[in-house]
Formats: C-alpha cells, structure tokens, sequence
C-alpha cells in the first residue's frame, strides 16, 4: 500500500468533514453477509476516521478499524466509545499476519471504503480468503464522486479554485470511475468470489464550510493552505459557488460485493 498522508491537521478535516453512511449502506452489507450480532467479526480495512466502521457496529458481535494513520485511529476513538469496535494500526500488506490472531474462517466480511485505490487489491483479495467464513466476502464502498468531479457547474467551480491553488487540476477518483470498479470486480471473480452489486442513493444540501473542509479533508499536511490562508481560500470558494444557488449533491453509493 502507498501509503497516503492523512496525518496531522488532515486527519480532523476527515473527521468533520467526510461524508458518512446512511443507515441502508450498512443494511445492504449486513444482508449480503448474512450478518449475525451474536458471533460475526467484520475488519473495515483502511477505515480513517471511522464513518463506515461505526455504520457497521450494530450488525455484527465486533468491528475491527484498521488504519495505517495514527492520527486517524485517534480521531476515531475519540468520536466513538461503543464497546464492539476496536482499532488495530495496519495497512493491506499487513492482513494475512492476522490469520494467527483472527484464526481460520472466522470473518464474517472485509470492507474497504473509500480506500481500495490506496492498495495492491489482487493481493489483498487473495489474503482475505483464508480469514473469511463461508458466505462471508469482502465489500468495496465507494460514497459518491468527490466534491471536486461531479457533474454539476458548482463542482466545476470548485474544481476550479483548487487547480488554480495547486496548480493542477485535480483528477483523483479515489476508484469512484467505471474502469477502477470494473478492474476491482474483475479482480475479485478472478480470486474465486462471486460478484455482486448494491446501491444506495441519497442527496444532501451542502455549505461552503463543508465543501472547503471536504477538500482539506483529501489533500496532504504539506498541500494544506497555512492556517492564516484559509479564509481567502474559503472566501475565493465562496465567491465561486455564489451563482450557483443552493448546492445540491445527489450521492451515488457503490457496493461492490465479493462472496466467498
């Protein structure tokens, strides 16, 4: 896994500012999974600030978060104190060494979300099969497009205030496009799992505020403006967005399923 840069500042950006997960997201893997509150375990794999682990905690006996960012396992703990959930320190590579720990068929499912483009995903789906359970598989989540891709003209306004800040324009899809979840799927038949769809659909209104902290939330510590820059950069987003009325955001949740 490369590693990304979610330390520091960024970390409580993602926090904050990250989209959750409706209660129909978690519904979806539970039924897919056939989870079970009295014995199943669930590792969220790459799980940040922990939006999706938590989702995740009323349908199975634990949850696991695994990150490889310090400063996002302490945000996590900090916005959550329910008994089930533990977080481990780890990354992909790390996976197969919790064989030992975990034991033989005993996860219930894997979820990645929001993560999958970080990692080696052809190996981290054949390290998963020994720790999975019969009817239990791995779940790639994707929570819509980012704020900055979308087909709306105050997308493209933003889209336009950051590439003019870093002086590039951003193209990163965290492996929300057609081609990284048809590479995903075809990656997951060829490990020996049975591939599925779901999809869960839900729109929101969006502040300026929430639009700003969602590109902080996804840029390094070092691209981040410097504190005393921050309102120009709000108020250059402000400006952007103002013809563009109420910022409407119709969220496409994409769960990519692989049974065992």
């Amino acid at each position: 896994m490369t590693t990304p840069a979610f330390g520091g500042e960024v970390s409580d950006f993602y926090q904050r500012f990250r989209r959750g997960y409706p209660a129909e997201v978690a519904d979806e893997l539970a039924a897919a999974f056939a989870l079970s509150q009295v014995q199943d375990v669930v590792l969220d794999l790459g799980c940040g600030t922990g939006q999706l682990t938590r989702a995740l905690a009323p349908h199975a006996r634990a949850v696991l978060g695994m990150d490889p960012e310090p400063a996002m396992l302490d945000q996590a703990r900090r916005a959550t104190s329910l008994p089930n959930i533990s977080w481990l320190l780890g990354a992909d590579t790390e996976v197969s060494a919790l064989l030992p720990i975990i034991g033989h068929g005993r996860l219930a499912a894997v979820t990645v979300a929001q993560a999958l483009h970080w990692m080696d995903h052809e190996r981290l789906f054949a390290a998963a099969r020994p720790l999975l359970r019969p009817g239990g598989g791995i779940a790639v989540v994707t929570n819509g497009v980012p704020l900055w891709l979308q087909d709306t003209a105050w997308s493209a306004a933003v889209r336009d205030v950051v590439a003019a800040y870093l002086g590039t324009p951003p193209h990163r899809t965290g492996g929300t496009d057609e081609a990284s979840q048809q590479r995903y799927a075809t990656a997951l038949a060829a490990a020996g799992y049975a591939v599925d769809q779901r999809v869960v659909e839900y729109a929101t209104t969006l502040t300026v505020e929430e639009i700003v902290g969602g590109v902080f939330s996804a840029m390094s510590p070092e691209q981040l403006p410097a504190p005393d820059a921050r309102p120009a950069f709000t108020a250059r987003v402000r400006t952007a967005l103002a013809p563009h009325g109420p910022l409407r955001e119709a969220v496409r949740v994409r769960i990519l399923l692989g049974t065992r």
